[in-house]
This record gives C-alpha cells, structure tokens and sequence, in this order.
C-alpha cells in the first residue's frame, strides 16, 4: 500500500494542476484523488462498482507494479466513494504477485473477484460485500495455459478475465489477449469457482484485450479493445447466442483523448441509464509527469439506436449528468466527492476510509446535495487534527461562496464528533468542503451529516 509519504509526492504534482476550470470537473475523470484503470463494474439496486488496477505502484520511470485492486462507487454518478484498496495479490494469495484488469460479479449474497496475474494466469477471490474482504477460496489460479481448451495459443496474454451470468443463471468468463483467435470463454459452475467443461476458443477482428459481456433482450454484445493498427478503440461483436456465432458490429467508442495508449472499457445499465466507463491519462498529462504507466478512470453516457446498434461514444469532460441527488441528511463518508484539490485518502481507524492529510486550501466537491424545503438546521463532523487551528467550512456554489458552516477541530489523536449550526440553506446545491489551518494541521475527516430539526 502506498504510504502517505508517498502518496503526497504524486498529490503535490497533482494539486499544482487541479482546478475549478481543469481536471476538477468530474467524468473527466471521476476520481482525480488516484491513478486507475482498466475498470470493470459491479451493479446492485442503489450503487455501481468500479474496480479497477491500481496505478499508485507504478513506477513513474516505466513498469506496471499492480500487487492490488481499488474499488470506488456512486449512487449518483457524480459523486464517488474511494473504498481503498479491496484486494492485494501478495498479502492475500499465497501464489499471485499482480492484479491486473479485475472484473467481479455478484451471485447467491456472495461478490467473486477476478484478476489477472499478469498475463500468465487468472484468479478468483470471494467476499461477503461488494468492497471485500476477499479470500483466496481455490489457493491457486483458476485459469491457466494448461487448463484444457486454452491452447492453442499463439502469444496468448492470458488476463482480462470478464464475467457475465445469463438469463438462465449460467455464469460465464471471458479473458485473453494479443490476437484475433486469442479469445477465449468458459462456463463456470454455480459456485463461480470451478470452471464446467473446456475452454471455449472465439475470434474477435483485431482483437487485443478488455473482453467485456453483457445482454440485452436476446442479443449478446461482446465489447473489446482493438490493437494499435485499429486504433486501440473499443469495438464489439454481437450474437444470440453467449459464446459462438458472433459478427463485427461497429464501433462502441474512439481512442480516448488523452490516452495514446492502452485502452479499456466496460458499459453498463444504472437507473434507466448506460454508461462507458474508460481510463485515459489526463491526471498524469495535467501533473506534467510521464503518462504511460499512471491511468486515471472517465465516464460517459451512450446509448443504441431503434435496431439496438450502439450509438458511438463522444467523449466531454463533463458530460455525465447526476443521476438522483445526494441526501445530506444520511451520513456522508469523507472520502465521498466529485472533485478535489490536494486530498488523500487512507483507510480508517474507524473503519472503511477517510480523507487524511488535509492542508490548508484543499478542499473536496460534493454535487447535487438536496437540503429539500424545510432546509437543514445543524452539522455533524467526525474529524480530527494535529495541531491547533484546524477548521473545516462549508460553501455552497463555489469555493467563495456563501458560508454554509465552519467547524473548529482541536487537536486529537483520536476521531470525535463537532456539531455546530447552520446557515439557512434549502433546495439543490453544490457543496465546497474546505480546509484551513497550517502544514502541521493534519486533517482528517471520517464522515458528515446534517440535520433538519
């Protein structure tokens, strides 16, 4: 895991880019706060979860270092949850070294997480929640160049592992690389751990990675990404049926701007709504270091036209709009928001994260945040500081706008609770969370919630 220490080296870079007017709108990207990429996604009936390989290893200089997963999720697709690290290969398997381009799926209350080691072989972890603890339940790879129907292969990468479980309940895995033949699907038992029967060998046109399934009706669609003679797009094939007879269907979505490089895709449907989530590199581009191993995920929305076609994706930087408002009267986590300056996250001696380290002027954005009509009466912070002189005020609009709060946070070493009135506020508005006091001050803030009575 990366330390503080550490993290503040790419945070400095960071914050001299970030603001108002550049890489702090959301979409593009959606979470500024870390480097990730190759997302994968997980609906339920209130969240999406994205997980995605951690670029926060990654040696600037050059090398992929992804020993873990980081999950983040919305219930609005403007503001996102940074749930941390969920999954780490040295710490939790006793044979895998990397997490590369994790995909996970939910069945029976249980979530199963797939990752690639590498390119050599794929894995699968278990939890009880979307955001983990998962275990090694197999102790080894469930996918390997010696699993029957994988070869042959000719400079097969054997990653990107996508999961998909039909109509019928029948749960199936995607993966491979590095080749028109070089597709590769399985079905898998009901326990999600153990495949049934071979390997099914597939042929994609200028297939590269990122296999990715999903169904509409009786169409299956097969989204991928092309190699750099096709301009690493995300094509897709469809099909009736979930592993043969698939035909090249057009484009889903262009290289990403700002990315010049690998390219990786899923699309998904949440509340009525699809999306394409992607990763590009403008957090690096903006930071003034070198892109090619520090990605950073976007979001778009997108549609199909009255045949079911896809409505190629046309990349904004701010595109995606809320979808449902944030409820101020629940707790907020602190590491919840839709755009920053200068905050880290780690996790929590409370539990789950918390924004940490804050200096003076950073500040976090939440969108949408709905006081209703009868308006909000009092706040709630649970925070802590270092050192005297730390405070945390609440501005709705803009950095400068009105001053909704202000909470003094004493020194302590452990969390507590600081409530204190508000102004009178009603009605939509954007929220600025921002933080003042000295380089000695160390804020943290765990979680928020206001009050009506």
């Amino acid at each position: 895991m990366m330390t503080p220490t550490r993290y503040r080296r790419f945070l400095t870079a960071l914050t001299l880019c970030t603001s108002i007017g550049s890489i702090a709108l959301a979409d593009y990207p959606i979470v500024s706060n870390r480097y990730l990429a190759d997302p994968t996604s997980v609906v339920t009936k209130d969240r999406v979860y994205i997980y995605c390989s951690n670029d926060d290893e990654s040696p600037v200089e050059g090398g992929y270092n992804i020993p873990n997963i980081v999950c983040v999720s919305s219930s609005d697709m403007k503001n996102w949850t940074d749930h941390g690290i969920v999954f780490d290969a040295e710490r939790d398997t006793s044979w895998a070294k990397k997490t590369w381009a994790p995909a996970a799926v939910e069945r029976d209350g249980k979530f199963f997480l797939y990752f690639g080691n590498g390119g050599a072989n794929i894995g699968v972890a278990v939890g009880d929640s979307p955001i983990g603890p998962f275990e090694d339940v197999l102790g080894k790879p469930l996918i390997t160049h010696g699993t029957p129907g994988v070869q042959p292969a000719e400079n097969m990468w054997l990653f990107d592992p996508g999961v998909f479980i039909d109509d019928d309940d029948q749960a199936y895995i995607y993966f491979g690389g590095n080749g028109d033949d070089n597709v590769r699907a399985a079905k898998l038992h009901r326990d999600m751990v153990t495949l049934d029967g071979e390997v099914i060998k597939m042929h994609a046109p200028n297939f590269f990675e990122a296999a990715w399934v999903y169904k509409i009706n009786d169409t299956y669609y097969f989204t991928y990404s092309t190699t750099p003679k096709a301009e690493m797009r995300i094509d897709y094939m469809t099909s009736k049926h979930p592993t043969e007879g698939f035909s090249y269907a057009g484009i889903v979505a262009a290289q990403p701007p700002l990315n010049n490089n690998n390219n990786h895709a899923a699309e998904f449907k949440f509340k009525g709504k699809w999306y394409h989530v992607y990763h590009n590199r403008i957090v690096a581009t903006e930071a003034g270091i070198p892109t090619g191993f520090r990605r950073n995920i976007a979001l778009e929305e997108f549609g199909y036209d009255e045949n079911g076609a896809i409505i190629p994706v046309e990349y904004t930087e701010n595109g995606v709009e809320q979808n449902g408002a944030l409820d101020p009267y629940q707790r907020v986590e602190g590491e919840t928001f839709a755009a920053q300056s200068g905050i880290e996250t780690e996790p929590s001696s409370a539990g789950g994260m918390n924004l940490a380290h804050a200096g003076d002027g950073d500040w976090v954005k939440v969108v949408g945040v709905d006081f209703g009509e009868q308006g909000a009466k009092s706040l709630t912070l649970n925070a802590k500081a270092q050192a005297q002189g730390a405070e945390i005020e609440l501005r709705t609009g803009s950095l400068d706008g009105p001053l909704l709060a202000k909470a003094v946070v004493p020194p302590s070493d452990d969390w507590k609770s600081h409530s204190t009135e508000v102004s009178p506020v009603t009605g939509i508005h954007d929220l600025y969370i921002r933080f003042t006091g000295d380089e000695n001050s160390e804020l943290k803030l765990d979680w928020w919630q206001f009050a009506s009575n």
